[in-house]
């Protein structure tokens, strides 16, 4: 007896949220109207898309309410309202997702209040009735689990009213896919501006100016060869100052070329890269190959976002997170590159506070991967990155 009143109890208050719901939704109607005659004179066109987007949450709380009684998601396929007022209320008006929650808000309105009437007066038959029939007769009660069957109705009948059609559920895909593109073809660009910047400030700061030091040193060196080479010592020593400068300026040319595309991915792969890149960044990191190496190469521009990733969580985990311990994984997925990098430092990285993860981020985005990061406070700080390619 005890378990069928928590049942019918847990029953009657999805019941009564639903007819709080109900309410809410007579008090939308307001809102409704309110719109409705502001879209008319034209000038409040631009309520209409707010208006949208609040029905779509009331619409959201009911599918999270169902989802939590019965375990089963019910989907969303809406149309992203973006762009101009126009476009916006333009997408509002078109989007079969609106006719649907507003179907579905003016019928929840009748069947919410009165499942919960329903179920009031079967309290009270239950009480009374199952309480002999089930509590002292030892027998299966009869009224109250009617009181779970109206909990049941009223989330059939909303996952039947919200749930979209396939062909609005796709449509609703493709349209969050060519949202997703235009934000990742957008950070993809900025980071390829962000790296053009670099390697032309690293020219210009670097190479260049060594470049210049080195057509200095042999010009007064050619100077004092012409004017009779009376000192050898000095056209020795600006000779090798320019030899020096020459040195410096190929090792600067070699690092922006690093910055490019590295070498060693060429030469040793992106196991051996990360290797290297472990044993050069001051802390005691451990590698994990799983089926990387040896097999097929994934893409080069894959093998690059793996190597940069590793390289910027290297250098922020050795800077930053006051870490002494570091560990990469590489492991082969079958539609892609999985790595993740976890140091055992301070944790509480921000990408917002300048530490490479938006680039980071920026780099794998473009190659329509995903990247997650956790850093609660005090540590542990993991990156971990899935990277589509066909091996």
């Amino acid at each position: 007896m005890r378990e069928t009143i928590g049942r019918a109890d847990r029953a009657s208050m999805q019941l009564l949220m639903g007819a709080g719901l109900a309410l809410l939704s007579y008090v939308f109607v307001g809102v409704l109207l309110f719109t409705a005659v502001a879209s008319l004179i034209v000038i409040g066109l631009g309520v209409l898309p707010e208006t949208v987007l609040m029905l779509r949450r009331i619409a959201g709380h009911k599918r999270r309410q169902v989802a939590q009684w019965s375990g089963t998601r019910i989907p969303e396929a809406y149309t992203p309202l973006t762009g101009t007022l126009v476009e916006r209320v333009r997408k509002a008006v078109k989007d079969p997702g609106t006719y649907r929650d507003l179907r579905w808000l003016a019928l929840h309105f009748v069947y919410g209040f009165a499942l919960l009437y329903a179920a009031l007066p079967l309290w009270v038959i239950g009480v009374i009735v199952d309480g002999v029939w089930c509590g002292l007769l030892r027998r299966r009660a009869v009224v109250l689990p009617l009181i779970v069957r109206l909990a049941e109705l009223d989330a059939r009948w909303s996952r039947a009213l919200l749930k979209p059609s396939a062909e609005d559920e796709r449509n609703a895909e493709l349209a969050e896919r060519v949202e997703e593109l235009t934000e990742t073809r957008a950070g993809a660009v900025a980071a390829h501006g962000a790296e053009l910047r670099r390697i032309e400030r690293d020219l210009h700061d670097g190479t260049q100016a060594r470049l210049v030091a080195l057509s200095m040193r042999i010009g007064l060196a050619k100077r004092a060869h012409d004017q009779g080479g009376t000192d050898p010592d000095t056209v020795r020593r600006l000779l090798d100052d320019a030899q020096d400068q020459a040195e410096e300026a190929l090792t600067e040319l070699r690092h922006v070329v690093r910055g490019i595309h590295p070498p060693i991915l060429t030469d040793r792969g992106l196991v051996g890269a990360v290797r290297a890149l472990a044993a050069s960044s001051g802390l005691e990191v451990s590698v994990r190959d799983d089926g990387v190496e040896g097999g097929a190469r994934a893409p080069a521009a894959v093998e690059a976002a793996a190597y940069f990733v590793v390289a910027e969580a290297l250098t922020n985990a050795a800077k930053h997170s006051g870490a002494h311990a570091a560990r990469i994984e590489l492991a082969r997925a079958p539609r892609g590159l999985r790595l993740c990098v976890r140091d055992e430092g301070e944790g509480g990285a921000d990408e917002a506070g300048g530490s490479g993860l938006l680039g980071m981020r920026r780099r794998v985005a473009a190659l329509d991967g995903t990247m997650d990061v956790t850093s609660p406070a005090g540590g542990p700080t993991e990156i971990g990155v899935e990277l589509p390619c066909v091996w």
